[in-house]
């Protein structure tokens, strides 16, 4: 049983699909001009390396589970109950391995690998809201950090007397974003506010979009007649960030009203290679969107996106709990989630989302 029940998570897990992307991919190595474009070629090259491993690590894992039931059939049919403590031992390391590989293999989505762009946008409420969006900013930086990722800071508006107003940063490394998207959405904070003196109970909202970093040879139409570029000196706490030239960089697309900016690299330019990053993932994400709401209206549903949807709720008081509203996860060890523990709901998150892929294949 064991054997069909692992051949068919490679069914679901599209190993097939992953098979023949490598094939693809090894075709294009082979050519003799494969190198002329290094970029390219580099991206090529680390896909298919990526899928080589994620194919071979699974075929490895369903190699162990044949072999633990050939052990299992063995032990059996010569009734040697000395063998029962080596094979539980081997099932426990299976079964850990396996949750891993599981939750890996979920992301198998097109972009999941990429690097992520993280936007937070405090909502209503002047400092205690900005307070929010800082103390999310920090949630997802100890989060990157524990989980081995590059944090990249792209811009940063401080709140009028304390927190953020909005800020924007990368994260860096493989499958960023296949584990971030779960957290797009709106995040809510109920807690006394440590900004009121008559010690009220304050509801606060974040929003946080999360966005891929689209490699290179994705196509996404930008007409820079379409964009206007505008230069500013960056800024930063104390002054201390101040440049003496403008570097910062601000791109407005006029057909859509997207704005992005970009002040915290060094140069006028690597802003501007940062900022139109930021622009071509925002217009990618739109068209998604739009893709994405006219199959909803096909299908007959329809949420809509405003503060009161939010997909995580952060109760301080007057008891401790961190809920999502989509899976049902919760905790009541705020203090964790708040240094980055994010394991729980990520992981829900995923499951979820195999569920549905499963329930549809099988319809």
């Amino acid at each position: 049983m064991c054997r069909i029940e692992y051949k068919k998570s490679g069914i679901h897990f599209s190993l097939p699909r992953k098979e023949e992307r490598i094939m693809n991919l090894d075709m294009q190595m082979s050519d003799p001009d494969f190198w002329n474009d290094p970029e390219k070629a580099k991206a090529i090259s680390q896909e298919a390396t990526q899928l080589k491993a994620e194919v071979e690590g699974h075929k490895e894992l369903v190699q162990r589970v044949q072999d633990a039931c050939d052990y299992l059939e063995l032990a059996m049919e010569e009734g040697d109950a000395d063998l029962a403590g080596e094979i539980e031992k081997q099932y426990k390391e299976l079964v850990k391995d396996v949750e891993k590989r599981e939750i890996l293999l979920l992301l198998s989505d097109e972009y999941d690998t990429c690097n992520a762009i993280v936007t937070f946008h405090a909502g209503a409420g002047g400092t205690e809201a900005q307070d929010w969006a800082q103390m999310l900013i920090r949630m997802y930086m100890r989060w990157a950090e524990r989980n081995g990722y590059r944090i990249n800071v792209m811009d940063m508006q401080p709140g009028d007397e304390a927190g953020i107003k909005s800020a924007a940063f990368t994260i860096e490394g493989e499958y960023a974003y296949g584990y971030l998207k779960s957290e797009k959405g709106v995040h809510r904070l109920v807690r006394i506010s440590p900004f009121d003196a008559a010690a009220r109970r304050h509801t606060s909202f974040t929003a946080v979009d999360v966005m891929p970093e689209l490699p290179d040879d994705v196509d996404v139409e930008i007409n820079m007649d379409d964009v206007r570029v505008d230069y500013f000196r960056a800024s930063g706490a104390g002054g201390q960030h101040v440049n003496k030239t403008s570097s910062a960089v601000r791109m407005t697309h006029m057909p859509t009203g997207i704005v992005v900016q970009c002040q915290n690299e060094r140069s006028q330019l690597q802003n501007k290679e940062m900022c139109l990053k930021y622009l071509r993932a925002k217009l990618f994400e739109l068209e998604r969107e739009k893709q994405e709401k006219l199959k909803a209206e096909i299908g007959g549903v329809h949420q809509a996106i405003e503060w009161g949807s939010q997909i995580r709720s952060y109760v301080f008081h007057p008891y401790n709990l961190v809920k999502d509203h989509r899976t049902g996860v919760e905790t009541g060890n705020i203090q964790a989630v708040m240094d980055g523990d994010l394991d729980i709901f990520i992981e829900g998150y995923l499951q979820q989302e195999k569920d549905k892929k499963i329930s549809r294949q099988d319809i």
